[in-house]
């Protein structure tokens, strides 16, 4: 099993920057993908940005060319650069793994069964 601990949350006006941290503590060399998700209040869960073992990335529209993110497989730790931030963009980010291979790099949130207990991000216009 994995643990995920994140942190690098906080309070940014619009336009600013963040750059939240995902460390994953326990059997982490078979891991296939790790994902940053978020939800905002009364929303659902989505996606923002999924790397698999390989450092293969897929991101939503929504975040495309804006967010960016990376892992160091070294230090077990997870990444996701924000930038050109946006009121919307206001939720609490996730950091999420999962084990088994699939052919595809998945975005859906049941997809995934380890998650870290979640950072808030908040984003002023």
């Amino acid at each position: 099993q994995v643990q995920l601990v994140e942190s690098g949350g906080g309070s940014v006006q619009a336009g600013g920057s963040l750059r939240l941290s995902c460390a994953a503590f326990g059997y982490t060399y078979t891991l296939y993908c790790m994902g940053w998700f978020r939800q905002a209040p009364g929303k659902e869960r989505e996606a923002v940005a999924v790397i698999d073992s390989d450092g293969i990335t897929t991101y939503p529209d929504s975040v495309k060319g804006r967010f960016t993110i990376s892992q160091d497989n070294a230090d077990n730790t997870l990444y996701l650069q924000m930038d050109s931030l946006k009121p919307e963009d206001t939720a609490m980010y996730y950091c999420a793994a999962r084990y088994g291979y699939l052919d595809y790099l998945p975005l859906r949130p049941d997809d995934f069964g380890y998650w870290g207990q979640g950072t808030q991000v908040t984003v002023s216009s």
